[in-house]
């Protein structure tokens, strides 16, 4: 046990280090829950638009989502940092990282909200025009509430899945909790930086994944 503790456990190591861990771990929470934000809500305003069903915006959306959906995560973030200052646009690493695992994020939201509308049984469409209901009051009132509860669940796996891609904003030298935790780890030449690093993810992450869980039970049952 004591060697485990010495290079896992390291009091001394994890006291000297925790402190700048601990910074990295905020940032990781804040680009993970704006990504959150950027691409539920950007996805939710595309699958809207694809309601209305106008030819042109539908042909974009669908050539962002399929580009957004196959590129890897670490490719968006490089391109995004180091390809948009040649059109004099200068992102930060942070709002980098954000933007391109927001993007990505969108893609999967996109067509998770779409997939739901489409869920939606065409009768509710046709009772609510049979009570007077325009277009906009039906997709706002009767059908999206119904959509958006069908794909929470799915949701919420997706925006776990991209949100753990914060790590890769390492690339564009973003101090988030990974690369501070590998930093430490390089310095001090033990792995116990990791160590903290791993039970930080998982105090950020387990609620989350509790949360999908009881959303999972919350969904529509078949019968």
């Amino acid at each position: 046990m004591g060697p485990l503790a010495e290079n896992f456990f390291n009091i001394k190591i994890l006291a000297q280090y925790g402190p700048s861990i601990l910074g990295g771990f905020w940032v990781t929470v804040e680009v993970a829950l704006l990504t959150i934000l950027v691409g539920v809500g950007t996805g939710l305003a595309l699958a809207i638009v694809r309601a209305v069903r106008w030819k042109p915006a539908d042909v974009v959306i669908v050539v962002f989502v399929d580009i957004f959906r196959t590129l890897p995560q670490l490719v968006v973030i490089v391109f995004i940092y180091f390809g948009l200052p040649y059109a004099d646009i200068q992102l930060s690493p942070f709002a980098a990282t954000v933007l391109a695992l927001g993007a990505v994020l969108a893609a999967f939201a996109t067509e998770i909200f779409w997939a739901a509308i489409q869920a939606v049984p065409q009768g509710q469409w046709d009772a609510a025009r049979s009570l007077g209901l325009g277009f906009f009051h039906i997709l706002f009132l009767v059908i999206l509430p119904q959509a958006i509860r069908i794909a929470v669940p799915l949701l919420t796996n997706r925006a776990i899945a991209i949100t753990k891609g914060t790590a890769l904003g390492t690339a564009v030298s973003l101090p988030e909790l990974l690369g501070r935790a590998q930093s430490a780890m390089a310095i001090a030449a033990n792995p116990s930086p990791l160590t903290l690093a791993a039970a930080l993810y998982l105090v950020f992450f387990v609620p989350v994944v509790v949360a999908s869980r009881w959303l999972e039970g919350l969904g529509p049952r078949r019968h």
